[in-house]
């Protein structure tokens, strides 16, 4: 029994030096993985909050160990088109879809010692943004959680914080 006892004691003992042994992670290799978007909040420059996709939006980022990356984020009450034919909206229609969605994509590089991520972007559902490298604040970032700001919104709307979860 003494020695089942100090076997599994040593084995305890092994295996947590063992995962105390493995090296950190740094930021590039936490963030790869698929997030689910839970929420943006922007932040005026006068204190006011707001929810440009709502308060229960839907989306993803995603990001490859390779250096690729994909946003898409939707507001949970996005109008349908009543044709139900994505080519015969009405101006009010496409109005509504684009002030509540917005999709990214492109490459991404991480500035560890700044903790920023910088969004090279390739193409966006708001075109303005095509070739623009935008770079955002890594506030939060667990095996659970990432949270990133961009710190500068155009038009001067202030700062913008997306909330993410990682998906398991």
């Amino acid at each position: 029994m003494k020695l089942k006892i100090a076997a599994s004691l040593l084995a305890l003992a092994l295996s947590a030096g063992a995962a105390a042994a493995q090296p950190a992670k740094n930021l590039k290799e936490q963030i790869v993985g698929t997030w689910n978007f839970v929420v943006a909040e922007v932040a005026a420059p006068d204190g006011k909050k707001s929810f440009p996709f709502g308060e229960t939006p839907k989306g993803v980022l995603i990001f490859t160990a390779d250096g690729r990356f994909a946003q898409i984020h939707v507001a949970g009450d996005v109008p349908k088109i009543a044709s139900n034919n994505r080519m015969t909206g009405t101006p009010e229609e496409y109005a509504g879809i684009m002030r509540r969605s917005l999709s990214v994509f492109g490459t991404y590089t991480v500035d560890e010692a700044k903790k920023t991520v910088t969004y090279n972007i390739v193409s966006s559902s708001f075109p303005n943004w095509e070739g623009e490298a935008q770079t955002r604040n890594i506030d939060k970032l667990t095996d659970d959680e990432f949270v990133n700001t961009n710190p500068n919104v155009g038009g001067g709307r202030g700062s913008a914080s997306n909330f993410y979860r990682r998906v398991k």
